[in-house]
Parts: C-alpha cells; sequence; structure tokens
C-alpha cells in the first residue's frame, strides 16, 4: 500500500510564556512510523527555559534561529557541559542525555531547536516520549513521598514540598534576573559543529554548499547512529536526482526558501510530486530517488540519514553512474544511436550534485 510522502507542519504539543513544543505526528507523516523517525521544535520565548529532560531516543538536534544554551549532561557525567549555541549549530545527543535549553533574557528573537531522531527503541515509533525531571508532569510527581524523601535523604514533607513548588510543565519563563551558569567554550569540543561556520565538504559556484555532519567533526554521530547535513542551493539550482544506496531514509527539513521536490521509486513511479517551503518536513523512502530545484530564494534544509557515514549514489553529473558505464552498454541499456550516447556523456562534464541554471 502506497504511503502518502506529502510534506508536513508540526503541530503544537503545550507551551506557555516560556515557549512552545511542536511536533510531527505519525498520523499525519505516515513516513515517520514507518522509517521509525521522530521529528520535534523547541521555540523558546526571551528568557524561556525548557527544564531537564531525557528521551527514549537518540537525536540531532540543529538551532534554526536566534543563540543561548544548552546544559547537557552525558550518562555517568558528574559534571553538567554547558554549551553557547547558535544558529546553525548541530548537537548529537546520545540515548541517555539529559538536556536543558535557555534563551537569555535580552535576546530580540526566539531560540528555535529543531530535533530529529531514531524512535526505532521508543516507545512510540515515529514520535519522541520525553521524560521531564522536574515540574508539575516530572518524573518524581508519580513517586510517594516515602521514596522521594529515601532517595534524596529528605524529611517527606521536605520532599513533597520541593517536587511540587515547580507548577509548569516542560518549559518555563524565568523569573526577571534569575539566573543560569554561563557557557564554559570548553565545554563546545566534540558536543556542536556550526554548519554554517564549518568547512564546505560541496561548494559549486552558483549551484549550492553542503556541510556534512559524520564521526569526524562531531564523534557523538557514532552513538546516535544518525548522519546529518545542511544543504543549501542557489536560486533555480537544481540538486541532482539521487539515493541513499545503504538503505538509509533521508529526514528533510526545509529551513528557508521554496521549492519543488520530485521523488520516484520502483517501477518508475512518481511517488510524490509537490511545492516545499520553509517550515515542512518530509521523508524520501529507501532506495527512492529524489531531486529538488529551488525557487527564485533559493532553498536550504537540513537533513538526517539513519546512518552515521552515509553514501549517496547521483544519477546525473561528473560523478554519475552514468559516467562510469561502458558507452557500449549505455547505448544497450537506453536503445540509442552512437551519436546520441556521445551527446549524452558530453553534457554535465563539469557539473556536480548541483546544477545551476543556464
Amino acid at each position: 500500500m502506497a504511503v502518502d510522502l506529502t510534506p508536513r507542519q508540526p503541530t503544537k504539543a503545550y507551551g506557555g510564556d516560556g515557549g512552545s513544543y511542536y511536533e510531527w505526528n505519525p498520523a499525519e507523516l505516515p513516513m515517520l512510523g514507518v522509517a521509525s523517525i521522530g521529528a520535534a521544535k523547541l521555540s523558546l520565548a526571551a528568557g524561556g527555559m525548557s527544564l531537564p529532560s531525557y528521551s527514549d531516543s537518540a537525536k540531532v538536534a540543529y538551532v534554526l534561529q536566534g543563540k543561548g544554551t544548552c546544559g547537557i549532561v552525558l550518562p555517568e557525567a558528574s559534571k553538567e557541559k554547558v554549551v553557547a549555541v547558535k544558529e546553525g549549530d548541530a548537537l548529537a545527543l546520545p540515548f541517555g542525555v539529559q538536556t536543558w535549553w535557555h534563551n537569555t533574557p535580552e535576546s530580540a528573537t526566539e531560540l528555535i531547536i529543531l530535533f530529529l531522531g531514531d524512535t526505532s527503541k521508543g516507545h512510540k515509533p515515529g514520535q519522541f516520549t520525553n521524560f521531564q525531571l522536574t515540574g508539575s508532569s516530572g518524573i518524581f510527581t508519580g513517586f510517594s513521598t516515602e521514596f522521594v524523601g529515601r532517595a534524596w535523604d529528605l524529611k517527606e514533607a521536605d520532599a513533597a514540598k520541593l517536587v511540587s513548588t515547580q507548577p509548569a510543565s516542560g518549559i518555563v519563563k524565568l523569573a526577571a534576573g534569575q539566573k543560569l551558569p554561563e557557557p564554559v567554550p570548553e565545554d563546545r569540543k566534540d558536543m556542536a559543529l556550526n554548519c554554517l561556520e564549518a568547512k564546505l565538504d560541496v561548494d559549486i559556484p552558483n549551484g549550492g554548499r553542503v556541510v556534512v555532519l559524520n564521526t569526524v567533526n562531531l564523534p557523538l554521530v557514532k552513538e546516535v547512529g544518525l548522519g546529518a547535513d545542511l544543504v543549501r542551493i542557489d536560486a533555480h539550482s537544481m540538486c541532482s536526482p539521487g539515493f541513499s544506496c545503504d538503505s538509509a531514509y533521508q529526514v528533510t527539513y526545509i529551513v528557508r526558501g521554496s521549492g519543488r521536490v520530485q521523488v520516484v521509486g520502483p517501477d518508475g513511479k512518481r511517488v510524490l510530486e509537490t511545492r516545499i517551503e520553509g517550515g515542512s518536513l518530509f521523508i524520501v523512502p529507501r532506495f527512492h530517488v529524489v531531486s529538488k530545484i529551488a525557487d527564485a530564494s533559493g532553498m536550504e534544509w537540513f537533513s538526517i540519514i539513519t546512518t552515521p557515514n552515509p553514501i549517496f549514489s547521483h544519477l546525473a553529473g561528473k560523478t554519475s553512474v552514468w559516467k562510469a558505464i561502458s558507452p557500449e552498454v549505455l547505448e544497450a541499456a537506453f536503445n540509442t544511436t552512437p551519436e546520441m550516447e556521445k551527446l549524452f556523456r558530453s553534457k554535465r562534464l563539469d557539473s556536480e550534485i548541483f546544477f545551476a541554471p543556464n
């Protein structure tokens, strides 16, 4: 049975004065469940804080807008890492990591973070389940005061008071003058990579640029088990038709801009043809071929691939399979003439992955 691949926007799950949490639901985007992928966005207002929590899924976080602070406690760590984050930062968050996020009170913009991750070991395939450590839905609201008091070596009255004093759930707005730890520059090492400042893996003049996250430039990617990249293509440029040749799913979030996308599956059937714009998310099934063309504004997207070191096969350009196949095989495969084969092979000799408009 065909699965609906239509790109979707997220819906608000909860929030308040401090900000909101949005998520994509597999009921509206079925490929999330098929691929066991979760997707969500956190938006924090000035002074907003996402309370400490952990998730049932390994994730990659990408800062879409603003700047702020992220607190990270790795499994079995004795001290948190306090990392300054800004637009373009990518962070790999393995299982068991506990995090909090904060947007500075003086910020003129919201801090918005995208989360994409693997839910195959989670409670609900295609959707993250987050466990809050404090607040009205915090873990310790479920324990009796006897258990909490014994665990924390507190009198039951003090334990009950401590657990109940935070009435909010998930996101709060800090009181004026309330301080949080300052970021520690050394804590960024191996924890965050800014994709807007990193060395480009692909740079095609008037075509596009790519930064790939992998186990080399962001080591925790190995523990997360996902690869990721940031792609920016220029006005009216085309991203070559291609597919992930290691059976991975490709999950794409459009950061800004707009354009058109086509996806083709088995038997040459076009399974998706639509316009895409900033804020939308779609998933390309395994081995399906995808291509995009940007509008006049260009287009930027952040993707995860369900393998830490993805390999792509392109079907156009100088690195495509057509340049490797012998002329005789190409003639036979297309049932064409030697003249047409030579014309075909003579094209795209200098173009790779991205094609600027003629």
